[in-house]
This record gives structure tokens, sequence and C-alpha cells, in this order.
């Protein structure tokens, strides 16, 4: 069984963006598991005012419109924010390298323990599944997302959808070594290499 109330630090996170290339922040929400549950109570959310216009594209995905956004903050007023919020923690997320990688771009300073990818685990967990999409996992988990915020495709809702299905995987792994073991990609930060000798000359 595994006990998150053993858990490191972590926050799960999702972005959204305006849909440029690369992309800008529109959009930031972090989640903090504790005491093995998503803690609503500590959670931060931030719309921010990209430098580029949101495209029509992103808009009729995540519903969030410029004039949404005409007067909120800069990045460069809620980055501080963010940066200590998150501070060394893990990071959780679906998908979990496009979040880390946008994130780390604006956020240059930022050395999170490691990266925790809800997509990985839960390739290794059901491989069965038809689709391993966050819709997908979704209904063939059957999590319980009553008391989920705002709607899909919008930061809060995603980190907290992410949350429910990272607690419900991590019940089929014996510990956070397990977990870490399978969610975390090469080359991101928290992977373990292998360990075994050290090559030698022969």
């Amino acid at each position: 069984m595994n006990d998150v109330t053993t858990w490191p630090p972590l926050f799960v996170v999702d972005v959204e963006g305006n849909g440029a290339n690369p992309p800008d922040l529109v959009e930031v929400a972090a989640l903090p598991i504790r005491t093995g549950r998503p803690d609503t109570t500590t959670a931060r959310h931030w719309l921010i005012q990209p430098p580029r216009p949101v495209t029509p594209f992103a808009a009729r995905v995540h519903g969030i419109t410029n004039q949404q956004l005409a007067d909120q903050p800069r990045w460069e007023t809620v980055a501080p924010q963010v940066h200590g919020l998150l501070g060394e923690a893990w990071i959780c997320a679906h998908h979990a390298h496009v979040d880390y990688r946008v994130l780390a771009r604006h956020l240059p300073d930022w050395r999170p323990a490691g990266v925790i990818d809800t997509l990985r685990l839960a390739r290794a967990t059901h491989p069965d599944a038809p689709r391993h999409t966050l819709d997908a996992l979704i209904a063939h988990t059957g999590i319980d997302l009553t008391h989920a915020p705002a709607r899909r495709h919008r930061a809060a809702f995603d980190a907290y959808a992410t949350a429910q299905l990272l607690l419900t995987l991590a019940a089929h792994h014996a510990g956070w070594d397990t977990l870490r073991d399978a969610a975390v990609a090469p080359g991101l930060p928290g992977h373990r290499r292998p360990t075994g000798d050290a090559p030698g000359l022969w």
C-alpha cells in the first residue's frame, strides 16, 4: 500500500497558453498534495495577461479570452509568486514535460526536485486502457470530479483532475520509490539512473 502521507512536498500543476509558439502563459494552477489528499484550501491559481494575444484556437480550447485577461497582471508580477510557492518541491502534471518545459522557460532559476508524469504512470499502471488522455483516464478509473473547480481545460480543473488521477494510480504502487521509477521520464528532474556496477574497461 502506497502511504501518500510520506511523500515529499509535491504540487500538481497545470498551465494554459495563448496558442503562440512558443506559448505565453495565460493561466497557472498549483494544487498541493498534503496528508494524502489534494489541499484545495492552499491551492493557488493565476490568470496572466500575455504579451501576445490569445489565438482563436486557444480560446476555443480553454475558454480564456483576451477580454478576460485585459486587466490581469503580467507574468513579471506573477512569476515571483509562482516561484515562491513551488520552491524546490516535486511537481506533477499530465503529459508533464509540456507543463514543466513551459514553466521552466518562464522561471529560468526554478529547480524542482522532480517531475511526476501521470501519463507515463498511467501507461505503466493501466496498459490495457483504451487511451491515456486525461479524459479517457478519468472515464477508465472512474475518479470523482464532483468538487472540481471551473471546467475542463481550465488550469484549476485539470490540476484537480490530475491530482485525483495521481492518487488513484498511486494505490497500485508499493511506495514512493516505485511510483517515481514508473512516473519520471529520462531527462527530467527526479529521474533515477539504473543502479549497478560502474562500467569497466572490459
